[in-house]
């Protein structure tokens, strides 16, 4: 049967060698615990959606590969990455030859669903 190439195949189909298969890790990582998640583009990002929420991005570049949280705090709350990550306020940069940890992505994930579970209460007591 035929499958139509989503977004997001394209956009891995720029990448070759070990950084495609770290991206491609990241990917099947984020589907197993986002399993209801829309997968797009968003800002050219391959994106993870939930609810029409942004809960995860990456891409590749020329020398590294980047995880974004789609929230500036989310990092900001979490302890001990991985040495070889670099860190700004909303990305997280590992090298192309790297796989995030899966453990470390689900932490990830948790936080920014917690955080925009949060966000939907605080918008629900307000309504009231």
């Amino acid at each position: 049967m035929w499958k139509m190439e989503s977004v997001i195949d394209t956009r891995l189909n720029d990448f070759a060698g070990e950084q495609r298969k770290s991206l491609e890790h990241l990917r099947d990582t984020l589907r197993r615990l986002l399993p209801d998640a829309v997968e797009c583009l968003s800002y050219g990002l391959p994106t993870f959606k939930v609810g029409g929420k942004s809960v995860a991005s990456f891409d590749g570049f020329k020398n590294h590969s980047s995880y974004f949280p789609c929230s500036g705090n989310v990092l900001e709350r979490l302890d001990s990455l991985p040495d070889w990550c670099e860190v700004s306020r909303g990305t997280l940069r590992f090298p192309t030859d790297r796989r995030l940890p899966v453990a470390l992505v689900r932490r990830l994930v948790k936080e920014r669903l917690s955080e925009i579970a949060a966000a939907e209460k605080t918008k629900s007591a307000r309504r009231r």
